[in-house]
């Protein structure tokens, strides 16, 4: 990571609770030149950014959010070792303004790690809706440090913000652990290492239980110094009753909820009644149901229906059916003289032809709506909604509502689902996680496709789609969680209020995500295409269609022209779907087959990506033996469910 490892900028560290809009107010301090990589020794990316402040260059590093500085996942504690290590200049510790107590918990830990810091108050707009008054003049004199309320998406309170960084200081805010407690925590800093955080610090991370900090202890300390250390926190522990960590989450607490106390007004809520009805009736355990089902609907309408249809059509027939195709072929045709290159460029497995028309006359239209639909989702704050309604069907499969945002953020990319299986908070589940996502949850793209291909059948197709998929997750994950050893971790999930989605927000993410995908996905295309085109010349492809074809025809009852859909499937899997949709749309499959088809092809193996992803986050030998699993699995399922089509009619 060479940005936190070059040493030649002094270091601002964003910290904070997880989704308190930490990662907006980053990007409006460092702009759009970010870097994002690996921290060391760790698959967890952070992202850091330069920002010029009083005429000095500082280095802007995003940790991830954090419920204690005593970690429970592997993004807590990098979080605790960018404190560890990093020595930052200042610290930009955001809270939500509606959760002031669980801010002030983090605030404490960093005033007993010694760290100045500036102390900032998200989403006031939504704590004034709720009729939550802070005072901050009273606040900040308490805690004697800068105290700033922002509103991010309207960049309230940045400036002043860039103006607090310059003089953080030391947060005057104290838990009072008891005199044997104290105690104990002073013997223990005695024994500890010099570091860039306090040695008492690093003593209640002992006391607290903190069994990550082994290894740094293990490399700065000798083995007798370190067993005088566990000798001391396992006599600490038979002078009271209650667990330790217990004990100190508990007095931090009490801390926190006094100064809230005296600095919070709760009030009559001013504004959002209709939002509060809807997040109350959203999460209800039967109408919470239907209410799920009916954005479920609006969501296919709009990108099956809009997107995959009317889009689509306008871009594919009219826009390059009219007069992009036409005109090109008509000039490469003229100008170059070679067959091989004519073919290459604009042939059957054509650089235009296929390749761009494919990305952006087919792909980019849906993968457009399903980004601004996906959006609305998030902004609203029913993402975490869905978690809860769903957690209960989650368990089942060893898996709980935390999991659950992973795979529903698989629906967006399988890439990026599987590098956030990080927030679970075991192995166990991380794999379980990984294995459902790259086997049953259809990227944005694919399952934009799979909508769009949905749109000119029946309900049935549709029915017998989702039905199937969601009976193998279930299946799957129910055979997962018996196989893979492990404890199972209990459910704590913070609800955001509903809000109204920003159409500015929204619009600004739709562009990242879009030019993500034209970078990412396009040249994917084209290496698909290109592989297609050489496989064809060298008549490869007809001899792998001849070979698949006891399985493609045989087995899964398809046209041998699907085996090129499913060979590109691997590379991209929404290359492959636009494949079946090409087909579908010539009339070269009917209903089952499009039913069989677009089944097979959610369950096949991921996307190259995901693969290598899956390779990082999980090592080769797990990756492997999923793919092996997933490619049957697929292959199987496909198979059966041509039989039972066959059987009912």
């Amino acid at each position: 990571m060479n940005d936190v490892d070059h040493k030649s900028h002094k270091r601002i560290v964003l910290a904070g609770n997880p989704n308190v809009g930490k990662s907006v107010l980053f990007g409006l301090l460092t702009g759009k030149y970010v870097t994002v990589s690996n921290y060391p020794g760790t698959t967890v990316e952070v992202s850091t950014g330069n920002i010029t402040l009083g005429g000095k260059k500082y280095l802007v590093i995003d940790s991830p959010g954090v419920n204690s500085f005593i970690p429970m996942s592997e993004d807590e504690r990098v979080t605790r070792d960018l404190l560890l290590a990093e020595k930052p200049e200042s610290t930009i510790l955001v809270a939500d303004a509606k959760n002031l107590k669980r801010g002030l918990m983090l605030l404490l830990q960093l005033s007993e790690m010694g760290l100045p810091a500036v102390f900032v108050l998200n989403m006031e707009d939504e704590a004034k809706a709720k009729g939550i008054e802070i005072d901050y003049k009273k606040l900040q004199e308490t805690l004697k440090l800068s105290v700033v309320g922002t509103i991010a998406p309207q960049r309230k309170g940045i400036s002043k913000l860039k103006e607090s960084v310059l003089s953080p200081s030391v947060a005057d805010i104290r838990a009072d652990y008891g005199a044997v407690l104290e105690g104990y925590a002073e013997k223990i800093a005695l024994l500890m290492p010099e570091a860039n955080i306090s040695k008492k610090s690093l003593a209640l991370m002992v006391l607290g239980g903190d069994e990550s900090l082994k290894g740094w202890l293990n490399a700065n300390l000798d083995a007798g110094r370190i067993k005088r250390i566990e000798d001391l926190r396992d006599e600490a522990q038979t002078r009271f009753r209650e667990p330790l960590p217990q004990i100190i989450s508990g007095k931090r607490i009490a801390a926190a909820g006094a100064i809230t106390d005296a600095v919070m007004i709760k009030g009559d809520q001013q504004t959002g009644h209709i939002a509060k009805w809807i997040g109350k009736w959203s999460m209800h355990p039967f109408w919470g149901m239907f209410f799920m089902v009916f954005t479920l609907f609006c969501f296919y309408e709009f990108v099956g229906e809009f997107g995959a249809g009317v889009l689509v059509d306008f871009f594919e027939n009219t826009i390059f059916g009219k007069y992009l195709s036409p005109g090109i072929e008509k000039a490469v045709r003229y100008i170059v003289p070679s067959q091989l290159i004519q073919d290459f460029l604009v042939g059957q497995y054509g650089l235009f032809t296929m390749a761009l028309t494919y990305a952006v006359a087919i792909i980019l239209p849906i993968t457009a709506t399903f980004f601004i639909a996906f959006g609305m989702l998030e902004d609203s704050g029913y993402l975490p909604r869905i978690a809860v309604m769903t957690n209960r069907a989650f368990s089942t499969i060893g898996l709980n509502g935390k999991a659950v945002l992973p795979m529903v953020l698989g629906l967006g990319c399988g890439t990026m689902a599987t590098m956030t299986t990080r927030i679970l908070e075991t192995k166990r589940e991380r794999i379980i996680a990984t294995f459902l996502i790259a086997l049953a949850i259809p990227c944005s793209a694919q399952l934009g496709v799979i909508l769009g291909m949905l749109g000119p059948y029946s309900y049935k197709v549709a029915l017998w789609w989702m039905g199937t998929v969601i009976c193998v997750l279930a299946l799957a994950g129910y055979i997962a969680s018996r196989v893979i050893p492990g404890e199972r971790p209990d459910f704590f999930l913070e609800i955001p209020p509903v809000r109204v989605p920003r159409i500015s927000n929204i619009l600004m993410k739709t562009v990242s995500r879009i030019e993500w995908y034209l970078k990412e996905a396009v040249p994917l295309f084209i290496l698909g295409t290109l592989i297609l085109f050489i496989l064809d010349k060298l008549k490869i492809l007809g001899w792998l269609e001849h070979i698949a074809s006891p399985v493609i025809v045989g087995l899964l009852g398809l046209p041998r022209e699907t085996t090129s859909a499913f060979i590109l499937g691997f590379l991209r899997r929404d290359y492959g779907a636009a494949g079946l949709f090409e087909l579908s749309k010539q009339g070269l499959m009917n209903e089952d087959q499009i039913i069989v088809s677009i089944i097979t092809l959610t369950l096949f193996v991921p996307c190259l990506a995901s693969f290598f992803m899956i390779i990082k986050e999980r090592g080769s030998r797990t990756a492997l033996t999923m793919f092996a699993l997933i490619t049957s699995f697929a292959l199987i399922i496909g198979g059966v469910v041509n039989g039972l089509l066959r059987m009912f009619h």
